[in-house]
């Protein structure tokens, strides 16, 4: 049986436990009421699992939808997962390092790198490109829609995985958003400064863009708006 408020001990264990500098987040948010920021505390692992739900959900769908195009529309020998040095080929910029001035970059040595990597731990080069895919994480999938590959991969794939007519760069605002919650959920970062119900909006719209129908089944099924309306408050 859950501990309540008044029964919950809230002294040097919760600080062992969280160490000072979290607990101080969660402190500072209940006006140094420490019963209250464990409570808080509580309240943000629950919506961080609300939110991890719907993020896998949709995760799921953008990678499978992303697959769909790509294989679809990008003219290649083999599935796209087998052509990385193709698909991602090197392109060089000009990027500022610091007090290196500026450097020559090839923006494709990550995505290749992390499909090199996919392909190994799905089982090496004979792997069917569902394990592949499988393997890439959501920040792989997150970069395909920024402006360094507007021309090699939105427009000729990917923009078909969304209605007519939709920007890239709202796509990949919304998701690098997204994706930075993902991060800080998988983290067990504290998202009381967030804005949550802008980010559970973000989620839902994306997911609507891809499948109406796959908006509409994470809408149904999360937890998160009525955990966004459970918030303690001192």
């Amino acid at each position: 049986m859950p501990a309540t408020v008044d029964d919950r001990p809230t002294d040097e264990w919760v600080t062992r436990w969280l160490s000072e500098p979290r607990l101080a987040v969660y402190l500072t948010t209940a006006q140094g009421d420490r019963a209250c920021a464990l409570e808080l505390y509580e309240w943000n692992a629950r919506l961080s699992a609300g939110f991890a739900h719907d993020l896998a959900h949709l995760e799921v769908g953008l990678r499978n939808a992303y697959d769909r195009v790509l294989a679809t529309h990008l003219t290649l020998p083999r599935h796209w997962t087998a052509c990385g040095n193709q698909v991602f080929a090197p392109v060089m910029r000009t990027r500022r390092r610091g007090r290196h001035g500026k450097v020559s970059v090839d923006i494709n040595a990550k995505p290749r790198a992390a499909l090199d990597r996919a392909i190994r731990e799905a089982g090496g080069p004979n792997a069917l490109p569902g394990k592949v895919i499988a393997q890439l994480t959501f920040g792989f999938w997150r970069y395909l829609t920024s402006a360094a590959h507007e021309t090699t991969l939105w427009r000729p794939a990917l923009h078909h995985a969304f209605p007519p007519g939709t920007a890239r760069p709202e796509v990949d605002t919304r998701i690098g958003r997204l994706h930075a919650l993902r991060n800080r959920v998988a983290h067990h970062e504290p998202l009381l400064a967030l804005n949550t119900s802008s980010l559970h909006h973000d989620l839902l719209h994306v997911a609507a863009l891809l499948d109406n129908q796959l908006g509409d089944h994470i809408s149904a099924s999360s937890a998160v708006p009525t955990l966004l309306t459970q918030r303690p408050r001192r």
